[in-house]
């Protein structure tokens, strides 16, 4: 069997085949401003063969949506099976309070996390557009999380938000350490510091509600910015939440 898994994130698309229960490598492209075709050419028409099932996470929006189900009939003839977060799948449950509201990637990411723990309580730090911290406990209960702007995110508001540091952050120079010497230096640096801080910050506040010392699973386009920075011990896992798709593919009901 042949599966095409897709994580739809608020900028970038990422994508796999999962073949006889194996899981290719990760493919990546942004998506903005894409519609049905190029995610048909891009995406679905770059899977060579027979594809008999297509399994999608997105938190791009019902237009972005309808837009890559489209061009998934009209392409492949297949109908994209796209998850939605609940109270309890595939050995994660979360104990938000109204669990539609997590994000479905969210969700999906502590699923492919607590897959790969083997049973050790993990935390979930995603650092994309923006950074998520998820803390799943040994029971596979997911205790909740924080999000907070990722690091493009924050350089981003400095940038379109004041009128100061942009007259100011033209230019280049780069930085050793936080004390930079160029305005343009001094935004990037400290976007990326900032959010480090705030990694190593969940993982503590982590091992104190737990008791002990989580895995720290660290994935999302933006993460080789900071992984050097985080204090904390952690593993990199790329594609972590196509991992999650990957168990949720496997499992003989249809994801919803």
């Amino acid at each position: 069997m042949s599966i095409l898994l897709v994580d739809i994130g608020n900028t970038r698309v990422k994508w796999a085949r999962q073949t006889h229960g194996r899981l290719g490598r990760q493919r990546a492209a942004v998506h903005s401003g894409w519609a049905g075709d190029d995610f048909a050419r891009h995406v679905i028409g770059k899977t060579p063969g027979r594809l008999e099932r297509i399994v999608v996470v997105s938190v791009a929006g019902a237009r972005v949506d309808r837009g890559f189900a489209a061009a998934a009939r009209r392409t492949v003839r297949i109908e994209p099976e796209f998850f939605s977060s609940k109270r309890r799948a595939h050995g994660v449950t979360t104990l938000y309070a109204e669990p539609w509201r997590l994000g479905a990637d969210r969700m999906v990411a502590a699923i492919g996390a607590r897959h790969l723990a083997g049973g050790r309580a993990v935390c979930v730090i995603d650092v994309g557009t923006a950074l998520t911290l998820d803390l799943v406990d040994v029971r596979g209960r997911h205790r909740g999380g924080a999000i907070v702007p990722g690091p493009s995110l924050m350089m981003s508001s400095l940038l379109t938000k004041t009128d100061g540091i942009l007259r100011r952050a033209g230019g280049g120079g780069t930085a050793r350490s936080l004390f930079a010497r160029s305005t343009r230096a001094a935004i990037e640096l400290g976007a990326r510091y900032a959010v480090a801080a705030v990694v190593d910050r969940a993982v503590e506040e982590a091992r104190r509600t737990l008791g002990r010392a989580p895995l720290v699973l660290l994935t999302g386009g933006a993460a080789p910015t900071i992984r050097s920075l985080v204090r904390s011990a952690h593993t990199v896992v790329p594609d972590l939440v196509l991992q999650g798709l990957a168990v949720i593919a496997s499992d003989p009901r249809k994801p919803s």
